[in-house]
């Protein structure tokens, strides 16, 4: 890098921020003079005026706006690559929450045991995500990872350890014709109507979890499905865990052959990738090897 100090690439993005060297230097603790003899000394390095000063104003060169553009997120990466060995050094602690979507089952919990046995001073925070919203929690920092359902395609978004898959069943209320089956084949679910979750899950999402040709209610969560299931408006798939979970007099299970399982995954913000959630990741996959499926 010819020289130079990681201290004049920060003065310069903090004063590109606030075009003007007096909050500048408020911001990074410093006299404003020194602002100015960082930023000197990081032109001189280049060759060649970053900033244009005037009485009046302070603004960047064209050759000032293009250094911006490319440095900060390289600068960026710098400072989570720094921040992520600060937390390898003093171990895993703080506090990890955890997000699941359906049902935190055997698996997730023997997950979260393991994990908390073996990094006792990081506390474990547990919340449901949104059916109809999987990666929204995530994607707002509500939580550092969660268990969603796949297909996970965001390119913000890594996909980690999965857990074991789960046959799908139908649910139909008792009325419904269904009912009385003891198994049924993915082709008769085309034309019945498959009630699904609605934005701001994706629609490649949403199209996965219910492959029909007829139009269904969208819900938001599973228990608004479950009674627009019961009061006989759609059926809904769901794998055999949430079903046995969610089972209740006026709603019937029904196995489906010929659809792909159910599938859940460990899902984090490319950006929002630390030792804690690392740590989880590993426990999570000793804990589905050695949790049977449901």
């Amino acid at each position: 890098m010819g020289g130079v100090e990681i201290r004049e690439l920060e003065c310069f993005l903090v004063l590109a921020d606030e075009l003007h060297f007096g909050r500048a230097g408020e911001r990074l603790y410093v006299s404003q003079s020194r602002v100015s003899q960082l930023l000197a000394a990081l032109e001189q390095r280049i060759g060649a005026r970053l900033v244009e000063r005037t009485s009046r104003r302070v603004r960047l060169t064209p050759l000032g706006e293009r250094f911006r553009a490319e440095l900060r997120p390289a600068y960026g990466e710098l400072a989570a690559v720094v921040d992520r060995a600060k937390e390898a050094a003093r171990g895993v602690e703080g506090r990890l929450r955890i997000g699941f979507q359906g049902t935190a089952d055997a698996r997730l919990m023997e997950a979260i045991t393991t994990f908390q046995k073996r990094h006792p001073a990081c506390v474990t925070e547990i919340a449901e995500v949104p059916f109809a919203d999987p990666f929204g929690a995530v994607r707002q920092g509500e939580v550092d990872t969660a268990i969603v359902l796949l297909p996970v395609a965001e390119p913000d978004l890594v996909l980690g350890p999965l857990f074991s898959r789960q046959q799908q069943t139908v649910a139909v209320s008792v009325r419904h014709p269904f009912a009385g089956r003891d198994r049924l084949a993915a082709a008769e679910l085309r034309g019945t109507p498959l009630i699904a979750a609605g934005p701001p899950a994706p629609a490649y999402w949403r199209e996965a979890h219910a492959p029909s040709d007829l139009p269904a209610p969208a819900v938001r969560t599973l228990q608004e499905g479950l009674t627009l299931v019961a009061a006989d408006r759609g059926a809904m798939l769901l794998c055999r865990p949430t079903a046995a979970y969610h089972g209740r007099e006026d709603v019937v299970f029904v196995p489906v052959d010929g659809v792909p399982d159910s599938v859940l995954g460990m899902v984090w913000h490319r950006d929002g990738e630390t030792e804690r959630v690392r740590a989880f990741a590993r426990a999570v996959t000793e804990a589905t090897a050695l949790v049977p499926a449901a």
